[in-house]
């Protein structure tokens, strides 16, 4: 019987090429434009009433300023029960 060499496999590490990058070059960032600021609710405003008118005021106003004086009226007068 004959005996075969075998071959040991090496674990060398094999070198390869760096890749070579690009240096960006640094950019000034774009002045963008200032954008007007949304109105609340789309500039909807609502006209209170006679009634109405007395705790709010007689001017237009959004809903969301209104929420807020309806709620100071309700503390103010102590309305809401614990």
């Amino acid at each position: 019987m004959a005996r075969r060499k075998t071959r040991r496999k090496t674990t060398r590490k094999r070198k390869t090429k760096r890749k070579t990058t690009k240096r960006k070059t640094k950019r000034k960032p774009k002045r963008r434009k200032r954008k007007a600021p949304k109105k609340v609710f789309g500039g909807m405003k609502i006209k209170p009433d006679a009634a109405l008118a007395k705790i709010i005021g007689k001017t237009a106003i959004p809903p969301s300023k209104m929420t807020k004086k309806i709620w100071q009226y309700i503390k103010r007068k102590k309305l809401m029960k614990k």
